[in-house]
């Protein structure tokens, strides 16, 4: 088996916003030199084909090209020793959640704003699209698997940005509460 990595995924993978940049990544893309698939490469001492792209959905790691780049899978040429997957959160809607979430409540009864948020918050619609993505992330393992045979083949979740409902939070400390913002 080789020495060639390949990682797959959305931004969670890729590290928009982390710099450096990783070098000739696309233009909008995200792609930091030190995402969790650079570490690792470099921890590991692989070969890292990195083609990590924010905003990727199931399919653009199967089928949809993005912004111009082909599929994802399409970097796979069987000589893998390792893949490592992230990708799903753009399917279901992780991020607008998020964004949805983090707003004050007041925000939901604004006209136009308001509908679009309480669409985002909607456990049902949540609950329809995570039902969904469920046989995406099937079909991708199932490619991956087929391109990459010998491979070992890994799923990395999402961050868990909370914990499970009745479940209290534990408080950040001091330290890793802290921020530097630049604007």
């Amino acid at each position: 088996m080789g020495n060639r990595y390949v990682a797959l995924g959305s931004s969670m993978a890729a590290g928009p916003g982390i710099t450096p940049k990783a070098p000739g990544a696309p233009l909008g893309a995200g792609r930091s030199a030190v995402n969790y698939a650079h570490l690792v490469a470099a921890r590991l001492s692989l070969d890292l084909v990195d083609v990590t792209f924010s905003g990727a959905t199931t399919a653009n790691v199967l089928s949809e090209p993005q912004r111009g780049a082909p599929p994802q899978v399409d970097a796979l040429d069987g000589t893998e020793s390792l893949v490592t997957v992230t990708i799903g959160g753009n399917d279901v809607g992780y991020v607008p959640l998020l964004f949805a979430a983090g707003l004050p409540r007041w925000t939901r009864s604004v006209p136009v704003l308001g509908r679009v948020l309480r669409e985002q918050l909607d456990g049902a619609a949540r609950d329809a699209a995570l039902a969904r993505v469920g046989g995406a992330l099937r079909a991708v393992g199932e490619e991956v698997r087929r391109r990459a045979p010998s491979a070992r083949v890994l799923f990395v979740d999402y961050l868990t940005l909370l914990p499970p409902p009745g479940t209290p939070a534990r408080p950040l400390s001091a330290g890793r509460a802290c921020c530097s913002w630049t604007i």
